[in-house]
């Protein structure tokens, strides 16, 4: 076949091709229309709504982590109340119960004194009495429940649950070392005449002093709920709160940039902390019957 009537038979089949393509119709989704007793069913009838125009009363003990000094336990409650199944506004809070971390426990059994600011650490054994501490924690927030499902434990076993966002505002009481400079270490030294003995006079009048305050930050977080009965849930979620304050009670910043250290424990010495902690919770639902879905709904 000469290259002409190959080129020729070539530019046929493409023409072809080309023209079966731009006649073949273009296909379209069309809505499939359910006729018979299920015509306008919902997908799932007999559902259980946990949630929806129910108030919830939880019962629950969060605990801080990564804590570098001075862990805290959170016994509590909150009270939420749901309008809808996948909405609820509500407030959470707790009391603070301190646990020294073994870093605390070593800084108290050996750490040293300090010979270059005195108001870090001017006495080892009451060093636990200087650390800021969580004394309790309310939070105004709003709560998203976007999935919800089963949860089938070793195929034996399932729970309905659901998972669940949250964010809103905390306040947070703590308990830090009072503002404090070397005036104080001065007048025990006896402006030098008296330095033997300025460290332990300086260490029992001003290390204890300490000072409450509220710090507000933003809170936030995600949890699962495990429904063991139409009235009673189980839950575990995760909590995040953001802000500034000194764990250490010792002299961590300066006013100004490179005044460090500058001889004075103030707000100066707030450091950022990203704070968290997992709660662990039980909650009751009023009115104790969940609605039920059905075909009507």
């Amino acid at each position: 076949m000469s290259t002409m009537k190959r080129f020729a038979l070539t530019f046929t089949t493409i023409a072809a091709v080309l023209a079966l393509a731009g006649s073949t119709p273009t296909a379209h989704a069309q809505e499939v229309e359910v006729q018979g007793p299920l015509a306008g069913a919902p997908a799932v009838v007999g559902l259980r709504i946990y949630r929806a125009m129910r108030f919830q009363v939880q019962l629950h003990a969060a605990m801080t982590l990564q804590d570098e000094f001075s862990r805290t336990i959170l016994p509590g409650g909150q009270l939420m109340f749901h309008p809808t199944d996948w909405l609820g506004i509500g407030v959470w809070g707790g009391f603070g119960l301190s646990i020294d971390s073994s870093t605390t426990d070593q800084i108290a059994k050996i750490g040293q004194t300090s010979s270059v600011n005195v108001l870090s650490l001017p006495n080892r054994n009451l060093f636990t009495e200087q650390l800021g501490r969580i004394q309790w924690m309310a939070a105004p927030q709003v709560s998203f429940i976007p999935l919800r499902g089963k949860l089938g434990i070793f195929e034996k076993l399932f729970v309905d649950t659901d998972f669940y966002v949250f964010g809103g505002v905390a306040f947070v009481g703590l308990k830090e070392r009072a503002d404090v400079d070397d005036t104080q270490y001065n007048a025990c030294a006896g402006n030098g005449t008296n330095l033997p003995n300025a460290i332990t006079c300086f260490s029992s009048t001003i290390t204890r002093g300490q000072s409450s305050r509220v710090a507000i930050a933003p809170t936030f977080g995600a949890g699962l709920s495990l429904y063991l009965a139409d009235f009673l849930s189980m839950s575990i979620e995760w909590r995040g709160m953001p802000f500034a304050w000194n764990t250490s009670g010792t002299d961590e910043s300066g006013a100004a940039q490179g005044d460090f250290p500058d001889k004075r424990i103030d707000s100066a010495d707030h450091l950022p902390h990203f704070n968290h902690m997992l709660t662990l919770g039980f909650g009751f639902y009023l009115p104790t019957e969940p609605k039920v879905s059905s075909v009507e709904d």
